[in-house]
């Protein structure tokens, strides 16, 4: 098949050689144009605006939408929306809200223009290893562009979803997960490493020994195991972490809907303690506990926040 791919980030640049490697045609543009070059020389279509970029395609066109979410997808959308003709496709693979998905899908179908919404799961290793895609949109639409989603996949790895913002509501609870799960495991090892026996452990034998059969044997397992392979301690890192949105979002519907999410909501507050190294709320229940009994309380001289 034919695709447009817009944006070559970490992600997009790997989606688009492995379309390449997968014997599709691929046209490709991307904001600043060296990463354009880049991947024309492995055989892409380069195009240095989104009007060559479409004019690149021939009708029915499919165009892949790799940008951050909210308003550089709505942007770009804008942007294609005079250029597609009845019949063409819309594909957004960011990390979109699903709200997001149902609004586009409406307003594309005025101009009888497909919209699908394709959450991707794999990161950097999705090149190698295959991207796990949830899709979602009109059914008949997803079938007809399912040998790009079959190409980007590994096997079993591709699933239709439901209509607009089903895709993107299955991916938006999966990372809801990996919050979860991503923490539980700092949690184990933290514990390992305040242990009397943290002299005597290697974090990544530990790491790789857990998966090898047991229970909480897992992909992100093998990535502790390379991040400690790499630093036993991760002494060279700064505990601050971001989170992308979708964490929000799951513990946002799991209020919505009155389903308790105790685990993942742990999770996300525990990405936002990251960012303050001297947080208002620890500093009050410092001086709290002085107040009432006499606790000693540590001057923090020359300490503010980040």
């Amino acid at each position: 098949m034919q695709i447009g791919m817009i944006g070559l980030g970490r992600m997009g640049m790997n989606m688009a050689i492995r379309l390449l490697l997968g014997k599709h045609k691929v046209a490709v543009f991307n904001r600043t144009p060296d990463k354009t070059k880049e991947i024309a020389k492995k055989g892409a279509k380069a195009a240095f605006s989104v009007e060559k970029l479409v004019a690149a395609l021939k009708p029915p066109r499919s165009v892949w939408i790799m940008l951050p979410a909210g308003k550089p997808t709505d942007d770009m959308i804008n942007s294609l929306l005079p250029l597609l003709k009845k019949g063409d496709t819309i594909i957004d693979g960011g990390n979109s809200f699903y709200k997001d998905d149902i609004r586009r899908a409406e307003t594309l179908k005025k101009a009888d223009i497909s919209y699908v919404d394709a959450g991707v799961s794999g990161g950097i290793w999705g090149l190698k290893k295959g991207y796990c895609l949830m899709a979602g949109g009109e059914k008949a639409v997803c079938k007809k562009i399912e040998p790009i989603f079959r190409t980007l996949a590994p096997k079993d790895g591709y699933l239709y979803c439901g209509p607009a913002g089903a895709g993107h509501f299955v991916k938006m609870v999966h990372n809801g997960i990996e919050y979860g799960m991503m923490s539980a495991y700092g949690e184990g090892f933290g514990i390992l490493d305040a242990s009397p026996y943290s002299g005597y452990l290697n974090f990544g034998e530990v790491a790789h020994l857990w998966n090898q059969g047991s229970v909480i044997r897992s992909w992100l397992l093998e990535l502790a195991e390379e991040a400690f392979k790499k630093d036993n301690r991760l002494t060279q890192l700064e505990a601050y972490v971001e989170d992308s949105g979708e964490g929000r979002w799951t513990v946002q519907q799991a209020i919505e809907t009155a389903v308790p999410a105790p685990v993942i909501t742990a999770s996300l507050f525990q990405r936002f303690r990251s960012r303050d190294s001297n947080a208002f709320s620890d500093r009050l229940l410092a001086a709290l506990r002085n107040e009432f009994g006499g606790h000693a309380v540590r001057q923090n001289i020359g300490k503010g926040r980040r």
